[in-house]
């Protein structure tokens, strides 16, 4: 995905959002970056995305989620419908 698409779609909080405050912030658990702009409140979607993006960041990596805008906004209407994270 591309920094300015959304990885919170409640929120609409981008990933480069995510990663500027992973940069400033440095948290030191992903739960915390729910005080960026919510991020992560609201169905629940992003979490395991938030938390691999925290664990990118620990590690020294540049924080990225793979895929494309429009696979992941799929899989978010799949989990809305029936709570599936598979494909």
């Amino acid at each position: 995905m591309q920094p300015d698409d959304h990885v919170c779609l409640c929120f609409r909080v981008s990933v480069g959002k995510v990663c500027g405050y992973l940069k400033r912030e440095d948290p030191p658990v992903a739960s915390l970056i729910s005080e960026c702009l919510g991020a992560g409140t609201g169905c629940g979607w992003c979490v395991p995305y938030l938390k691999e993006l925290h664990a990118q960041h620990t590690s020294g990596q540049q924080p990225t989620i793979e895929g494309t805008k429009a696979d992941y906004e799929a899989g978010r209407v799949r989990f809305r419908e029936d709570g599936s994270r598979g494909a």
